[in-house]
């Protein structure tokens, strides 16, 4: 699976639509997006990056790959 843009590849988490409201009750557009970071863990023996919302990593939902060590099939 490529690296798709603004959605957490466990908990499928992306972005959220709503309105700004003023003071006035005045509406405006917006959006929230989730706080991703690109992570490198190992699928099926090989490493891949995927983007990893921070509640997923401080959960431990996924083990990085560790660095400059070839992962074995």
């Amino acid at each position: 699976m490529p690296i798709q843009r603004n959605r957490c590849y466990v908990c499928d988490k992306g972005v959220a639509f709503g309105n700004n409201r003023s003071h006035a009750n005045n509406s405006t557009r917006r959006t929230w997006k989730p706080n991703l970071q690109v992570a490198r863990i190992a699928i099926q023996g090989k490493v891949t990056k995927i983007k990893v919302c921070t509640r997923c990593l401080n959960a431990g939902k996924i083990q990085r790959a560790p660095r400059g060590i070839a992962v074995a099939v």
